[in-house]
């Protein structure tokens, strides 16, 4: 889940970081050592390259979708070998939690995840032979999943019939069933953390998939497989108010600004010489850390329909958009830098350039070596980017789109 935060936030967090060096971050901790190491080498050319699926779906009609997903995911090379006989845990985009309306349209029809795409996952997972499904996010209330999301217009009953009632629901703010956490390691050592301690249904599972929609965002960018990951750490112990396993406070303080430090006993920051309240820096390197620490196995992305110019109805001027797509991927870098291309975006922009207010993830991603952002080396499958694009900054592309409304985006040349 996606932490709230408005743009005032975000402009005030920022104050007294002008004039920071880009250089400082990663590094592994030394005894003695008080200087930050320069980031590691960029290892880009060298990222691995998987296909990307991308399918027309018209609508959320339950038969359009599962047609739609399942050629998406008939073309990057089915499911059955990865999932079937195993726990799955599947990780959903409900940023915000239930923050109200956008331009007039629920949640799920712009910035969440709809119900229909997750009873359409269940069902594709369920048939391909998951043993268990795990349905999990990080949520900003007390109740349980299925009350909150009931309250939210869910019909929780089709998506436990559509996984063959193998689906739970977990709320991984906190340890919710479990009887502690799980401390996951960042494989190049973290550009802000080494580790992070999540709760175990995203340890104890044999595949994890990144449920994620295709939305702008106020500090990431661009928010697909890789920033729906950010919401794996518990706000128990990375919320405002931590250590609290009753939380409902949101991560800003200790992930996005580092003014507070995280409870004792869990893994601490590096030495990463960036300011506190830069989350131009903070938020793609913690990004990038947590894709590191939960490494995805696939990607499935709602663009039926979305929102653009942030992640959320707190974002100023955010407008409801129709791209009428699904897209899916095993690798996360090169899925979300498809993603962008759809968009209108270069996902190889540089850091603090259009469309990334701060450091570029996927970039950061890609120098580690965990996938590559580069389109030229990426096969995508089904619809081109070309036939599918649409640009979610009319602006920025010489491309004739809806400006108000609920645009849906046509075939156009870039």
């Amino acid at each position: 889940m996606s932490d709230r935060i408005t743009r005032r936030e975000m402009l005030a967090g920022s104050l007294g970081t002008a004039g920071l060096l880009a250089s400082g971050g990663f590094h592994a901790v030394l005894a003695g050592e008080d200087r930050a190491r320069p980031l590691p080498a960029d290892r880009s050319r060298q990222a691995p390259t998987a296909a990307v699926a991308i399918q027309r779906c018209p609508s959320y009609d339950p038969q359009e979708l599962r047609r739609a997903l399942d050629d998406a995911l008939k073309l990057v090379g089915g499911i059955g070998n990865l999932v079937n006989g195993k726990t799955v845990t599947v990780k959903l985009n409900l940023t915000g939690g239930q923050a109200g309306k956008l331009a007039g349209l629920l949640p799920q029809q712009t910035y969440h995840v709809h119900p229909r795409m997750v009873a359409a996952v269940c069902a594709a997972l369920g048939d391909a032979g998951a043993r268990r499904i795990m349905v999990v996010e990080g949520q900003y209330s007390r109740k349980t999943p299925e009350e909150v999301l009931s309250a939210g217009g869910w019909d929780i009953g089709e998506i436990k019939a559509a996984g063959s009632q193998r689906v739970t629901f977990v709320d991984t703010r906190n340890r919710a069933g479990f009887p502690a956490y799980s401390r996951l390691s960042v494989p190049w050592g973290g550009f802000i953390f080494p580790a992070f301690e999540v709760n175990q249904a995203y340890d104890k599972t044999d595949v994890y998939v990144s449920l994620a929609k295709l939305k702008d965002h106020a500090c990431a960018g661009v928010t697909m497989a890789c920033k729906n990951n950010f919401g794996v750490v518990p706000t128990s112990l990375y919320g405002g108010d931590a250590p609290n396993e009753n939380t409902t406070d949101y991560r800003g303080e200790i992930l996005h600004f580092g003014r507070r430090k995280v409870p004792a006993g869990v893994p601490g920051e590096l030495n990463h010489g960036i300011a506190v309240g830069d989350w131009a820096r903070r938020v793609p390197r913690v990004t990038a850390d947590t894709v590191g620490a939960r490494p995805i196995d696939l990607c499935i992305i709602d663009a039926v329909e979305s929102n653009r110019g942030g992640e959320g109805p707190w974002i100023p001027g955010v407008e409801a958009i129709r791209p009428k797509l699904v897209l899916v991927g095993r690798n996360p870098v090169c899925t979300d830098a498809v993603c962008a291309g759809v968009m209108g975006y270069d996902p190889q922009a540089d850091h603090f350039a259009f469309p990334f207010q701060g450091e570029n993830h996927l970039r950061l991603l890609a120098s580690v070596g965990v996938g590559t952002n580069d389109l030229g080396r990426i096969e995508v499958r089904g619809l081109s980017i070309q036939e599918a694009l649409c640009p979610f900054n009319p602006k920025r592309l010489p491309v004739r789109v809806p400006t108000s409304g609920i645009g849906y985006c046509r075939s156009q040349p870039v």
